[in-house]
């Protein structure tokens, strides 16, 4: 009986409090122009291995670089494989393809904001270099996102297996070291408090509100 009792005790799958619990896949995600890239290089100098494919290369709308992985863009045509791959790691979202995330997996999002007429001035400026403009008026454009940043953050509250951090890029330039703070204590990492710091640089702070 005693043998019998141990082979069953032995045999057993461990208890879930027991087990390791799977690590988040870290998320940086909001507009497109919403200082995104600056918060992917300060998690890369913190110590976070970043998930990105180089292939969008640095230019003069953002000379750190972009920090994006192409397959991201497929995410709402099913391309989800690589999605397993990134936990503990930190990919780079925009905030139109959150929910093509896959839900069997945890997520820890940093959602940037900025300025609502700081990013329609930057995405204008971006669209001009490259000899392009947009058939939509800037006071109906920030309506439209504003409103499309409303729905995702509704969205991702209802979500049981995202956690969300909302971040001001306007305040990390201004005084960067309480959201820099708040960001490690979030993530549960531990972060290069002084590196990340060191990445925040207000001289890119261009298509400022006045």
């Amino acid at each position: 009986m005693k043998g019998l009792l141990s082979r069953i005790i032995s045999n057993r799958s461990p208890s879930p409090s027991a087990a390791e619990t799977p690590r988040p896949v870290f998320v940086v995600s909001g507009l497109p122009r919403s200082g995104t890239s600056m918060m992917m290089k300060m998690l890369e100098a913190g110590g976070l291995e970043v998930i990105s494919d180089g292939i969008r290369t640095a230019d003069d709308d953002n000379p750190k670089g972009y920090y994006e992985f192409e397959r991201v863009k497929d995410l709402d045509k099913g391309d989800t494989a690589w999605v397993a791959d990134a936990r503990g790691k930190v990919v780079k979202v925009i905030s139109a393809l959150l929910q093509h995330l896959p839900p069997e997996y945890r997520y820890k999002v940093i959602f940037m904001d900025r300025k609502m007429e700081e990013v329609l001035a930057s995405q204008r400026k971006m669209l001009q270099r490259r000899g392009e403009q947009s058939d939509v008026d800037d006071e109906t454009m920030g309506r439209l996102l504003a409103k499309h940043v409303q729905h995702v953050k509704a969205w991702l509250r209802e979500q049981p297996n995202f956690e969300c951090l909302e971040v001001s890029y306007n305040g990390v330039l201004e005084e960067p070291l309480p959201y820099v703070r708040e960001v490690i204590r979030f993530l549960g990492e531990d972060l290069d408090e002084a590196r990340m710091l060191e990445v925040v640089e207000p001289a890119l702070y261009r298509n400022r509100a006045t």
